[in-house]
């Protein structure tokens, strides 16, 4: 239970180490006071806040199968972010508190400490391969059982969700090809695959409101606004009610009660965890570890198995760590120094022969491999450079050493500092530093004319008759995109 205080805004959980040190008298709650960082994550919680409203009206108020899998699919992600979300937000007002106090938080370490760099982390062409028996896929035999399946991807606090798709027992795989990707990712990440299934029935009972809609146009829209805007003016006179009570001295709860709104549910099916480890430019099959019994209603007859592609790019393999003019010698050729312009970046320090150079196609003077095996040291001051200069060799193979000479000593210190950061940088990510692995952006959604005539289910069935037995049959996403369209203006009048 998470409790905030009026005046400071100051967000703090009930039993946790801070509260016994604000009843303890050693500082008052006015030490809370919401940092920009606290602020946005706040701004970033109440979003999410009004999208669940959003969702849960929407869900109360659809007609059409399609439109209730999307709404609740909605409705459990944002539910999982506002969680992540306050989970990360406690954290950071406990740290504060703690610095307050002249503690050390539990989690901080010395403030001298270096930090690797992030980068991305994308995860595509997810399999997860099903078992059926051999009366049901083979024979045909028995009921058809459907059920939608999505996938909740979760890194820290940013949380992604894939298309939504049907599952019988035409199909032998499950199937989501889209890349998901998080970006300002540190190097010990840990990122949970869960897979959610809810039962799909041809028709839902779900207990309409009475103004039932048949289709998405201009006036339905409207409708959906203005009942959105319900939720909003509800949602706001709603503290202190709910599942979650009154806080002593009438502090409200930070989330809104959840409205109990009638449609699809969602369970965990399967999940699993990946970290650093898992990572290859290639595919991999990881264990899944699964949440239910044949005996649910939205089971799947999972092999136990999930086959996707992770990879990442670290800031370092991007980016520009270090650029500036220096002259370099190799050891081969003592005398022949060369004023150049480097760029240290990935796996290399190119050597350009002028800045303008580095924009064009045209090769660098020299290519100097950086990787485990370069050895780069600052040397004494020379009496006959007059300066201190830095030596790098590499070990492997053929040994080669070149000597760098910069135009001051700060800018060798400097060089130093990079080399050591970038040398850190690359023996945290590892294998991600052996090449720079390409990560696919993801395609855009394509709107195509919907079809109204009959019911969903039998436009799956048509669909899934054309197409391959071991592909998945999607939903409508032009529904899903009316839908987040809806949320999304619904989200910027509430302002």
């Amino acid at each position: 239970m998470f409790c905030r205080n009026q005046t400071s805004r100051a967000t703090v959980a009930r039993g946790s180490a801070m509260e016994m040190e604000v009843k303890r008298g050693r500082f008052r709650l006015s030490v809370l006071e919401d940092s920009a960082q606290d602020c946005e994550v706040q701004k970033r919680i109440e979003r999410e806040v009004r999208i669940r409203e959003g969702a849960c009206k929407l869900l109360a108020a659809c007609s059409q199968r399609d439109q209730a899998l999307e709404a609740s699919k909605t409705l459990l992600t944002s539910n999982s972010r506002i969680l992540a979300l306050m989970t990360q937000l406690q954290r950071m007002k406990e740290a504060q508190a703690m610095q307050k106090a002249g503690r050390r938080s539990s989690d901080g370490g010395p403030a001298d400490e270096r930090l690797p760099c992030t980068g991305k982390v994308a995860i595509s062409n997810i399999r997860i391969p099903l078992m059926w028996k051999d009366s049901e896929y083979f024979k045909n035999k028995g009921e058809l059982h459907q059920c939608a399946v999505f996938c909740l991807l979760q890194i820290g606090t940013e949380i992604h969700d894939t298309d939504l798709v049907i599952v019988d027992r035409t199909l032998t795989d499950i199937c989501f090809d889209e890349p998901v990707i998080f970006t300002d990712v540190p190097p010990g990440f840990d990122l949970r695959v869960e897979l959610y299934s809810c039962c799909v029935e041809e028709e839902f009972s779900m207990g309409f409101s009475t103004r039932r809609l048949s289709r998405l146009g201009s006036g339905s829209s409207k409708k959906f606004m203005a009942t959105l805007e319900i939720a909003a003016s509800c949602g706001s006179h709603s503290s202190g009610t709910g599942s979650g009570g009154s806080s002593p001295g009438g502090e409200s709860p930070v989330l809104l009660p959840a409205l109990s709104v009638r449609g699809p549910k969602y369970h965990l099916l399967a999940h699993t965890s990946l970290s650093l480890c898992h990572i290859q430019n290639s595919f991999r099959t990881h264990d899944l570890t699964i949440s239910d019994t044949e005996d649910s209603s939205f089971w799947l007859p999972l092999y136990g198995s999930l086959c996707c592609q992770l990879v990442a790019q670290p800031l370092c393999m991007t980016q520009v760590v270090k650029c500036g003019k220096f002259k370099i010698r190799s050891e081969t050729n003592p005398e022949d120094w060369k004023d150049v312009y480097g760029v240290l970046s990935g796996s290399d320090l190119k050597c350009y022969q002028q800045q303008d150079n580095t924009d064009s196609l045209e090769t660098p003077l020299f290519t100097i491999p950086i990787n485990k095996d370069t050895r780069v040291r600052a040397t004494e001051r020379d009496p006959a450079l007059h300066t201190h200069s830095i030596t790098i060799s590499n070990q492997c193979g053929v040994e080669t050493a070149y000597t760098i000479l910069t135009y001051a000593s700060e800018d060798t210190h400097n060089w130093m500092e990079a080399f050591w950061q970038h040398f850190y940088d690359m023996s945290q990510w590892k294998q991600c530093c052996n090449e720079l692995m390409k990560i696919e952006e993801p395609s855009p959604k394509k709107m195509v004319a919907v079809t109204k005539q009959g019911s969903l289910y039998h436009e799956m069935v048509t669909q899934s008759s054309t197409q391959s037995r071991n592909h998945l049959s999607p939903l409508n996403r032009p529904v899903s995109s009316e839908i987040r369209s809806l949320l999304s203006t619904y989200y910027n009048d509430s302002y």
